[in-house]
């Protein structure tokens, strides 16, 4: 469940960087276009996923040592070498 979790977290992370990808492009179209609405409101916007995706990076390393301390705590890894 907990690497279940971590693949969440992953899946996040790339979705927020795609979506930061998706907004620089749209941005780059508009520099042709010059339409004032999306010259203020993308700025604003990318920042607000950006800042998303700081938060999913930095929870999801603070899982990560969760995970970590867990596994250890719990000897974890001697569990699934013993099952091999």
């Amino acid at each position: 469940m907990v690497d279940k979790i971590l693949n969440e977290f992953e899946d996040l992370r790339n979705i927020q960087i795609s979506v930061l990808k998706k907004i620089s492009k749209i941005e780059a179209d508009n520099i042709n276009l010059g339409v004032s609405l999306l010259e203020k409101k993308l700025p604003e916007m990318w920042q607000n996923v950006n800042s998303n995706l700081e938060l999913v990076v930095a929870l999801e390393e603070e899982f990560q040592e969760y995970r970590k301390k867990y596994y250890t705590d719990n000897n974890i890894k001697a569990l699934e070498d013993a099952q091999e």
